[in-house]
């Protein structure tokens, strides 16, 4: 939460307060429950500047009962969800003598209030932000951030209700009601405070929250796509991309004008981070992959929630390097769990029920590709396009050697170890021999070209395209993985789809 407050701490209080109130230091709050020294230093920085009242100067306190207001407000919104009117109505009454911002809504309004106030505005209709449910959960935060705390608790209240099971929902309506309560006469101590800062629940739910804001906050520059989607084909009428650090899908539809952004989620990935190696590392896959299947949820075990979609994991590169395990999908969560932890799944890439089922109706089967990246890097079409002139230089000249016949050329392209995956078997057939009796010397049109970049030591590329012969209607469907070594790109594996 630190990194929340360096990016945007608030520079004047998020309300007035009357005579006589007192406003609870929101960023001291968080120094003791942010769980970071830094964040410390920052409240206290934050606590010596002056809140104006009418007719006084009130200087903020550098404590908080934040702490035990908290877990009791989080412990009563956990167990009913929503208070008895009457209840609320009496703790509505209270806020005339005092109204404060614990810990997790205070932080995050400043965050969510000076996302919205410096980032750079994108196009119009370039970017739908989040989901219904992290969309009413900014406006919460946002409310909270420019004083309006009776709209933002009702707007709380009315989240949770549409969305019970979503705990850090819960936790925000807990801190807001928490926040009408009358003063304590007694502030936190060293063990209530280290207590907080030991309950890993609340921390995964302040992790939560940061990751969720940070998407808000550092949104991708404008007509950009990610690096890895230098080309894709019309037929992949949707793309996807994963970026572990800020724990978010987005989702990109694909025309003839370009790929363009159009949803992004939160999501969880594995309990020990990315980059899996072996069965059973808790890792989630680096790599360029494509869904598989979708599996009907009625087959599934409640866990998985509305569905999954498996991704072909691990890949002919993640093979080549000996990479193993499976059963790498994109699911859901049970029905009591609106969302997880941003590390909590033994390697699946889980996304909120509301969202998954957005994304169900939109993928291709063997079409919608999906990388996966540790920190996605944002390029230009005119970058993307000039990345791309290696590759297409290497496929044309792989055509052309294959339709002049020329055997000892076209081996120049393949690597000694290249496997080829089809329905039909081709063995004790050299994959040489076979191309040129396939091309029989035609003349060839290579379509819908995708291509797909992908760099962690090694340089690859995975090409996806179709072919027709002259003279001919329909052909071959190829899905082929390049290797580049030194200036030259390489073939070690293609897959004939159909």
């Amino acid at each position: 939460m630190a990194d929340i407050v360096r990016q945007g701490r608030l520079q004047h209080p998020p309300f007035r307060l009357r005579s006589g109130q007192q406003l609870l230091a929101a960023l001291a709050a968080v120094s003791a429950l942010m769980f970071a020294a830094p964040g410390a230093a920052l409240a206290s920085n934050a606590a010596g500047k002056t809140a104006k009242t009418s007719g006084s100067v009130h200087k903020e306190k550098t404590r908080a009962k934040g702490p035990a207001a908290n877990a009791r407000s989080t412990a009563r919104a956990g167990a009913a969800g929503r208070p008895s009117s009457a209840k609320e109505a009496k703790e509505a009454r209270s806020a005339k003598s005092r109204k404060a911002g614990t810990a997790v809504v205070a932080a995050a309004a400043t965050s969510a209030t000076a996302a919205r106030t410096t980032r750079k505005p994108a196009p119009a209709g370039a970017i739908q932000e989040a989901s219904n449910a992290e969309a009413r959960l900014i406006a919460v935060y946002e409310m909270f951030g420019r004083g309006q705390t009776r709209p933002a608790l009702a707007k709380a209240r009315d989240l949770v209700r549409d969305y019970p099971n979503f705990q850090l929902a819960q936790l925000v309506y807990g801190d807001l009601l928490a926040a009408q309560l009358p003063p304590s006469n007694s502030l936190p101590d060293t063990a209530s405070i280290a207590k907080m800062r030991g309950n890993p629940a609340m921390a995964e739910l302040h992790e939560e929250s940061k990751r969720r804001l940070q998407a808000l906050r550092d949104r991708p520059p404008a007509n950009t796509v990610p690096s890895q989607f230098l080309a894709l084909s019309t037929r992949s009428r949707y793309a996807i991309a994963v970026d572990a650090s800020r724990s978010r899908l987005y989702l990109f539809e694909n025309s003839d004008k370009g790929l363009k952004l159009t949803a992004d989620y939160y999501i969880s990935v594995g309990k020990a981070g990315t980059d899996k190696v072996t069965e059973g590392d808790a890792r989630t896959p680096l790599g360029v992959y494509y869904i598989t299947s979708s599996l009907d949820p009625k087959s599934l075990k409640d866990f998985y929630g509305a569905g999954a979609l498996p991704i072909n994991y691990p890949n002919p590169y993640d093979v080549r390097r000996g990479k193993t395990g499976g059963g790498i999908w994109l699911h859901g969560t049970p029905p009591q769990q609106f969302a997880r932890a941003p590390l909590a799944s033994d390697g699946c890439v889980v996304m909120a029920n509301p969202d998954l089922r957005q994304l169900l109706r939109k993928v291709q089967i063997g079409a919608t590709p999906v990388v996966t990246a540790r920190s996605l890097q944002w390029i230009s079409q005119p970058q993307a396009e000039k990345e791309s002139q290696s590759i297409t230089s290497a496929i044309n000249g792989w055509k052309d050697a294959r339709a002049s016949g020329n055997e000892a050329q076209l081996k120049k392209f393949y690597l000694p170890d290249f496997q080829r995956s089809s329905k039909k078997s081709n063995e004790g057939i050299s994959v040489v021999d076979d191309e040129v009796k396939y091309a029989q010397g035609k003349r060839v049109q290579l379509k819908d070209m995708s291509y797909l970049h992908w760099k962690d030591g090694d340089d690859t590329m995975v090409v996806t395209f179709g072919e027709v012969f002259e003279g001919e209607k329909s052909g071959r469907s190829r899905r082929q993985y390049w290797l580049r070594q030194g200036t030259d790109w390489k073939l070690f594996h293609e897959e004939i789809l159909g």
